[in-house]
């Protein structure tokens, strides 16, 4: 990869300052009001993301018409804004103001893994508000780990790590990820892994996602394999009749030990929430970039 210029590097970092500083400080109905405002600015200043946006639900859901696809992208860029907005006022969210931001349901269910002695692992997705899904866990259950990959920019990573790390919770590289998150296992701690993301031929396998050949990769399975942690699937929602998110948790998926199957189990579990909300998962990024061989790409250049 091309290196980067610090001045690059610091013209990024000082945008994205100059946002979260706009939306930490004003009343959040204000905030809110200004994030929806700074997510159209990058509509407009990168339509790629709106085309791939198109693609992609031209080809999970090619029974909707235009209309209703153009609507779903524009419920994608208000789903942004909320979390963005959200992400900003993480230092003045606290144990006792929680509830205005989100509620629980199914912890019943991390509890119970948790007994079992063997750790948890959550498979999210870039669905709702992922990074106050942590951050509220942390609060209510204490801390967890993240699986994360560094940003492209170092400065805005430092500042987005800062925050992550504001309820004590504890990072892991994607890139050397499985010692930590096997330690943590082995400690009975839970792990949050981002499942959504193309995976290369050699990290994953193709499943079934949205009918569409998806390369997943064989991560999660594999861990949850060997350790025998519970697997349970937990996204934080939004809810507009109570104007929050809900952070819902889901019974533990079976797992076989075939990687390839269970990878599928999970892939599928996730089409379902996404089928329910649509609007609030990530289809502005290149899910089905990687094809299976002989199959032409997906998506220009």
């Amino acid at each position: 990869m091309r290196r980067r210029s610090a001045i690059r590097n610091w013209t990024e970092y000082l945008a994205a300052l100059a946002v979260l500083k706009s939306l930490e400080w004003p009343p959040p109905a204000v905030a809110q009001v200004l994030s929806r405002w700074w997510c159209a600015v990058l509509d407009r200043a990168l339509p790629r993301l709106r085309r791939v946006a198109r693609r992609n639900l031209s080809l999970a859901l090619p029974e909707l018409d235009d209309a209703a696809r153009e609507r779903i992208v524009d419920g994608v860029f208000r789903s942004v804004a909320r979390l963005v907005a959200a992400f900003a006022r993480f230092p003045s969210i606290r144990r006792g103001n929680l509830e205005r931001w989100i509620r629980l349901e199914g912890g019943e269910h991390f509890e119970n893994a948790l007994q079992a002695g063997r750790g948890v692992l959550f498979a999210t997705a870039h669905l709702g508000n992922w990074e106050l899904s942590a951050f509220a866990y942390a609060l209510i259950a204490g801390p967890m780990h993240i699986v994360v990959r560094p940003l492209d920019n170092p400065l805005i990573d430092r500042m987005v790590e800062r925050r992550r790390r504001l309820t004590a919770n504890h990072l892991i590289e994607k890139k050397d990820a499985a010692r930590g998150i096997l330690k943590a296992l082995a400690a009975n701690q839970a792990v949050g892994i981002l499942i959504d993301q193309n995976a290369s031929p050699a990290d994953g396998v193709f499943v079934n996602f949205f009918g569409v050949p998806a390369c997943a990769s064989t991560g999660l399975a594999k861990l949850a394999s060997r350790s025998g942690a519970a697997v349970i699937p937990g996204f934080a929602l939004w809810v507009e009749e109570e104007q929050r998110y809900v952070l819902r948790f889901q019974a533990p998926l079976p797992i076989t030990g075939d990687a390839a199957r269970d990878t599928q189990t999970l892939q599928s579990a996730l089409e379902a929430v996404i089928r329910r909300y649509p609007d609030q998962w990530l289809w502005i990024h290149r899910r089905w970039k990687t094809r299976p061989a002989g199959q032409a790409a997906i998506y220009e250049r």
